[in-house]
């Protein structure tokens, strides 16, 4: 099931949030700073591409919540807007609940991504630090 609800995901609305979380990081990536902050735009925009089969723990310290901070005041909070907005519209019909969850997912992990992991449902995760 996660396999055909990635499908239908990436054709419609998983490309497009991905290339916004692409954008982000690249203009991270102009700063010497920001180039670790861009690498993880870079991990989420994958994330984006292919969210069916994945959650997201939140495991957050110290450091991280400085970053997250920093992160939400200049790229994080139009980001969340954007998968909060996508995920009301999808919403509007039964068949757009189950991918109107991953965008909410993806809100969430737009407001606070350092400091999580995310857990494949097989058993493989990657941290966001």
């Amino acid at each position: 099931m996660s396999c055909l609800g990635n499908i239908i995901w990436f054709v419609f609305g998983g490309l497009t949030g991905a290339i916004g979380w692409f954008i982000v990081g690249l203009f991270w990536c102009l700063t010497i700073i920001g180039i670790p902050v861009g690498l993880q735009c870079f991990k989420i925009a994958n994330l984006c591409l292919w969210p069916f089969g994945k959650r997201v723990i939140h495991e957050g310290n110290g450091f991280s919540l400085l970053v997250n901070l920093i992160w939400l005041l200049v790229s994080g909070l139009p980001l969340a807007i954007g998968h909060l907005l996508n995920g009301l519209i999808l919403y509007l019909t039964i068949i757009g609940i189950p991918f109107g969850n991953q965008c909410f997912k993806l809100a969430r992990l737009a407001l606070m991504p350092f400091g999580t992991r995310v857990v494949s449902s097989r058993g493989n995760d990657f941290e966001i630090d």
